[in-house]
């Protein structure tokens, strides 16, 4: 249902694109939506982002309320990361925009796929 353009933004709306749209933000999100990961468990998933990248956008998410830290008593101290409920209720969304990459971001990588 979209709005008329005439009318404006929601102020929430955009801190929800910032947040989500920042670059790693939702990646993070999508790479620990199944289980809880570690550190270097979601780094091995996101090759491309730096260990400082990872760590600046983890403490935004936890700060932000979306993800949770939980230091396991191990040896080594382990940390996981984990969507809290506000985190899963974006679960959805990032499947959906998922879908929609898979679509219309590549879509002859989508479409050759589907093809065979």
């Amino acid at each position: 249902m979209a709005t008329s353009p005439d009318k404006a933004f929601c102020p929430h709306f955009q801190k929800a694109i910032e947040l989500v749209g920042k670059r790693w933000s939702g990646t993070i999100l999508r790479a620990i939506m199944y289980r809880p990961l570690r550190f270097s468990e979601i780094s091995t998933h996101i090759e491309e982002i730096s260990d400082r990248s990872l760590s600046l956008r983890l403490k935004e998410l936890e700060i932000e309320g979306l993800i949770t830290r939980s230091v396991e008593a191990t040896q080594p101290v382990g940390v996981s990361y984990e969507l809290t409920d506000k985190g899963r209720a974006l679960e959805s969304v990032i499947t959906e925009l998922e879908d929609w990459a898979h679509d219309w971001v590549a879509p002859h990588e989508h479409a050759e796929t589907h093809a065979r």
